[in-house]
């Protein structure tokens, strides 16, 4: 079994094709999305379209929360963009998005499993960090073993052991950080996708974390030619930056 895990793809429709095409390179058996699919970025309604002709698994982002509750949306700092971002999807998308799960467990083969879920299960607002102590991180995982636990929420990967299982975080392919969320309005883009790939071969797990080149020029020429309010090459480095 071979999985593919994407996350915080954020309407970032230009990495989103880059992973695809790394994705159909390594032979998948299945692509999970661990939510955050369309808001902030310039191509919303591309990136909804193309999850849905996947058909694949997919889990609610703390985004997704926004977008499909108005009180929450419009109490969000995110409010003008994600009303925007509201506008480009059809109600077939949001029905879509509305299918979405808190969290899913997938089995790889008898003896090993992969729960899949945003921030944790507990909430996709959890920040699973270096730095999470295991007392707070048993109490975002109570209730739920697994071989690995993926999410996805800090824009950032990671590998930690917990018990017996192992915790990563897959990355985010639309709009990866140079820093964990805590740090604020420090944080910068950086100019690649990020996603994760789960395989299970003869009992033995193993996690692949993949870095896929993003055509640069081609999401900040998305950017210019889209009305969303929230203008977000700004908080990008350029390629030449790094």
């Amino acid at each position: 079994m071979k999985i593919a895990l994407v996350s915080d793809i954020h309407g970032n429709f230009v990495s989103f094709q880059a992973v695809l095409e790394d994705i159909n390179k390594n032979n998948v058996d299945q692509i999970i999305c661990l939510g955050d699919v369309a808001t902030t970025g310039p191509q919303p309604k591309q990136v909804v379209t193309l999850l849905r002709s996947l058909g694949c698994i997919g889990i609610t982002g703390n985004h997704e929360d926004y977008l499909l509750d108005s009180a929450k949306r419009h109490q969000s700092r995110w409010a003008d963009t994600l009303d925007w971002c509201l506008e480009q999807l059809s109600e077939g998308d949001l029905d879509y998005l509305r299918s979405f799960q808190p969290w899913v467990t997938v089995e790889l083969d008898k003896k090993n499993n992969l729960l899949c879920f945003h921030g944790s299960p507990r909430s996709n607002l959890d920040l699973i960090m270096p730095s999470t102590s295991d007392e707070a991180l048993k109490q975002m995982l109570e209730g739920h073993t697994a071989t690995i636990m993926a999410g996805g929420h800090t824009h950032i990967q990671l590998l930690r052991r917990y018990e017996n299982s192992l915790v990563i975080n897959v990355g985010s392919v639309g709009l990866p950080f140079d820093h964990y969320l805590p740090q604020g309005d420090e944080k910068r883009v950086v100019p690649w996708a990020e996603y994760t790939i789960v395989t299970c071969l003869n009992g033995a797990p193993s996690i692949d974390f993949r870095r896929v080149h993003v055509d640069f020029e081609e999401v900040r020429r998305a950017s210019l030619e889209a009305d969303n309010p929230f203008d977000w090459m700004p908080q990008w480095f350029t390629p030449d930056e790094l």
